[in-house]
Order: C-alpha cells, then sequence, then structure tokens
C-alpha cells in the first residue's frame, strides 16, 4: 500500500474519521457512527485529574466558611456562596462550577514515607505493597497494592456499551523527571502495575495523531486529508461543519507549535545538578503545559479518550520554577517554617501558578459546546478534580489532602466549600465514580475506609 495512503487512512481513524466517523459530532449519529452518547445518557460523562506535588498553604487555600460541618449532612446551615482566597483568584470565573473539600484524609497508612503514600496512595487508596525502595526515615516500600481511581472509571467506560473511546484513558505529564518509583507514578493500572505520563507534548500528539511520523512522510497529516475532510463535511450540519472547522484548526496549531517548540529544542528539560536533590525545570515549562493541556482537551472534544490525568512534576519535586521568580526548590521551599514570610509568598505564587493552569484547562473545555446538547458545553460534563499528595508540606501531614473540584460531570452540587469532618479519601472516590455512572462499585481501596458508602455531595 502507498505510504501515504496508509498515513492517511491512520491519521482519518485517529481523528475519528472514517470506520469510526467523528463521534463528537451529533450529524454523523445518522450515519452510522460509533463512540456517540448512548440514549441513557444525557450527555457523555468525563473525569480530569490534575495534580500539584508538595502540599499548599492551608490559610491561603480553605475558605474562612462552610455551608456544612459534615460532607455526610445536607445541613441546615444557610447556604454561603464560596468565597475563593487570593491565591485561587484565577478560579473566580468557575467559582459557581467549584467544590472545596476539607477534612478528606489519606488514612490508608501502611509502609514507605508521607511522600510516597501521598503520591502512589493517593488515587489507589490502598496500601503500598512491599518493597525496598526507602524513604525518609521510614519504613523501606514498593508500589501500589491496587487500581488507580482514573484506571478504574477507565475500564468501566471501555467495559459499557456506547463510551468506549479509541484511548481508555491519557496520561499527560508537565516536567516528570526520567525517573520511576512511588514518588513519580500515581495512576495504576492494578497491583505493581505504574502507568507513566507522557511529558512530550510531541510524543503525546504522535500518540494522539500519528505526528511526527506521518511529517517524516507529508508536509501535514491534514493537508492530505483535506478531500476526505471535505466529502465529510458536506453530510454535516452548519454547527457540526464549525465544530469540524475548529477542531481542525486546533489540530494544525498544535501540529504547528510543537513542531517550532521541537526545532528550538524548547521541549528537552535540563538534566539535574550533581545533586541529585535539585531537578531543574525548563523556563519554557509554561508553554510546554497549555500544550498539554490543549492536547488533553482535543482529546476529550474529539472523544479520544473521556479520562485524562494531568501530573505537574513529581513528590518531593525540587523543582526551581524561575518563569515565577523562584530559584529555590519546591521541596525545600515547602519545608521552611510557617513564619518565613519570604517563603510563604514564594509558595503562595507557585500555587497561584498551578490555580491558574487549572482554570485555563476549565475555561478551554468551557469554551467547546457540548454537541447536540444546546447550551451545554465540555465543562459542564466533565468532573476535574485538583489535588495534591500532601495537605501541608512542613508537616507531611496526609490529612486535609487540598481537593478542588471543578465541573459538573458528577453531578455535585458546586458553588460551594464543604468540611467533611475527617473522613477517608476512599469515600470521595466512590462518589466520583458513583456520579459518572459506576454505580456498582462498593468500595475502593482498602474496604475498611468504605464502610459508610460515599459522601453525599448532590
Amino acid at each position: 500500500m502507498n505510504r501515504n495512503v496508509e498515513c492517511r487512512r491512520r491519521f482519518l481513524r485517529d481523528l475519528g474519521i472514517g470506520t469510526a466517523a467523528l463521534p463528537f459530532l451529533t450529524g454523523l449519529r445518522s450515519l452510522g457512527a460509533t463512540g456517540t452518547v448512548p440514549q441513557h445518557e444525557t450527555s457523555p460523562k468525563r473525569l480530569v485529574i490534575m495534580f500539584s506535588p508538595n502540599g499548599t498553604l492551608p490559610d491561603e487555600f480553605w475558605p474562612d466558611s462552610y455551608e456544612a460541618k459534615r460532607g455526610d449532612q445536607r445541613g441546615d446551615d444557610v447556604n454561603r456562596r464560596l468565597q475563593l482566597k487570593p491565591m485561587l483568584k484565577a478560579l473566580e470565573p468557575f467559582r459557581d462550577q467549584t467544590l472545596l473539600l476539607k477534612g478528606v484524609h489519606n488514612q490508608v497508612g501502611g509502609d514507605g514515607d508521607n511522600h510516597m503514600r501521598g503520591m502512589s496512595c493517593l488515587l489507589t487508596a490502598r496500601q503500598l505493597n512491599p518493597g525496598n525502595i526507602q524513604g525518609g526515615g521510614h519504613t523501606p516500600a514498593g508500589w501500589a497494592s491496587g487500581i488507580s481511581i482514573d484506571q478504574e472509571v477507565r475500564n468501566f467506560f471501555q467495559a459499557r456499551e456506547g463510551t468506549r473511546t479509541r484511548f481508555g484513558s491519557l496520561e499527560f505529564g508537565v516536567a516528570v523527571p526520567d525517573r520511576a518509583d512511588p514518588w513519580t507514578r500515581m495512576c495504576y493500572a492494578g497491583s505493581d502495575r505504574p502507568v507513566a505520563p507522557i511529558d512530550d507534548p510531541e510524543q503525546m500528539f504522535q500518540k494522539m495523531y500519528g505526528g511526527a511520523q506521518d511529517r517524516k512522510t507529508v508536509a501535514s497529516v491534514l493537508d492530505h486529508v483535506r478531500d476526505d475532510l471535505s466529502k465529510l463535511s458536506q453530510q454535516l450540519s452548519a454547527s457540526d461543519r464549525h465544530l469540524l472547522d475548529q477542531h481542525l484548526q486546533n489540530v494544525r496549531q498544535l501540529e504547528t507549535q510543537i513542531a517550532a517548540a521541537v526545532s528550538e529544542s524548547e521541549l528537552v528539560h535540563p538534566e539535574p545538578d550533581i545533586d541529585p536533590n535539585i531537578e531543574l525545570v525548563n523556563d519554557n515549562t509554561p508553554d510546554i503545559s497549555r500544550m498539554q493541556i490543549d492536547l488533553l482537551v482535543n482529546g476529550l472534544a474529539n472523544d479520544l479518550s473521556r479520562v485524562a490525568t494531568l501530573q505537574f512534576m513529581r513528590s518531593v519535586g525540587q523543582a526551581r520554577m524561575r518563569w515565577l521568580g523562584i530559584d529555590e526548590g519546591h521541596h525545600s521551599l515547602s519545608h521552611e517554617p510557617d513564619g518565613d514570610e519570604q517563603a510563604h509568598q514564594k509558595l503562595r505564587r507557585i500555587n497561584a501558578w498551578f490555580a491558574g493552569e487549572l482554570a485555563y484547562l476549565a475555561k478551554r473545555l468551557s469554551e467547546i459546546p457540548e454537541p447536540g446538547r444546546p447550551g451545554e458545553t465540555l465543562l459542564d460534563n466533565t468532573q476535574i478534580v485538583w489535588l495534591n499528595e500532601l495537605g501541608k508540606g512542613n508537616s507531611h501531614t496526609l490529612d486535609d489532602i487540598p481537593f478542588l473540584l471543578v465541573g459538573g460531570g458528577a453531578g455535585f452540587k458546586t458553588g460551594r466549600a464543604i468540611d467533611c469532618g475527617g473522613v477517608p479519601h476512599n469515600r470521595l472516590w466512590m462518589s466520583i465514580a458513583h456520579g459518572l455512572g459506576h454505580q456498582n462499585l462498593t468500595t475502593f481501596g482498602s474496604p475498611e475506609f468504605c464502610h459508610d458508602g460515599p459522601l453525599k455531595l448532590s
């Protein structure tokens, strides 16, 4: 077969055209498209989990008032509109779609230090396996002993009629070091089965759209499928043609940006110093972050996947965020005492930057209409969860993990903050899974923390 024809066919397939059609276009459902929204669903459900490391600043993160004392209670308190602290001001446009949860603890326990258990037990809610990886002054440990919630939801979607996608899940990384240990992995396909994030936009583009290999044989993948897309567009409604044009424009723009960055070596993270505890982060990390977020959003918009994770750095990460005017390592700053105002201000800038990246993700999702659902956007049907492996960096606490949820994918009541009073985070993952349709999940992670069932957040 002619190489160009083969590349075109693969690109069309990866884009969702041809045998799979474009599942996000409503007009193609009558043409026998696959991957469409099942009739029993009112809208597609999606899950995005975003991680940032080394704890937060509690006084800058948690609001001053809460709607109820416990997440299990409906509460007789007068509803209070969520008030975001200045560190989270980037999320102000999405305040009414935000849910802040205090009093959700990682109670898993077991071997490993708190950073290890904070990271690799964060999404699995199970103890680490025995192992020989030494962390801090605690006992050594190994990988997590169970599946992570993103992969659990992924498997549920892939097994459910009408929700199977080309990629069950997509794992994005930003400045994740080239090493594999419990401090760098939060996603697990099962016990001792860590899933590595891809932190190179070019590699992720190639995975999603056949980018790098196709560019060797064709000037641009889009140019060589123009005739196919032209024929397809004649069968679409005006709104679907607009969606198709917008999607292809986004893909072309990303292809151009990534190719330019590769030619200038901007996607290569520098090697760490001789001191292994110091990690350099490329000054172009903000640009890489936006490329990854754009790719993530395109993947959801094109229904390539309905589950994605976005991992910034790693637990115990010493990223030096010089684009914020910060030369010190993030982990070292997080260990400074509460009274160190200089460190406090720098940590505030770091966490505000992460909040800004989350806001960009939410904005991009809010700009894309949900096909066939008038007045709805992708954000309305996507549950974003922003979390951290620690509640507070200098205490290494696994209590009060900062869980901030944005979007409507799980059907929770938003625009509020709830003090859950000290519940295991297993129950939150059960609530999210149920909200996404996985109602038959009766336990998640360690069963002893699931006796009281999912949190009542709707």
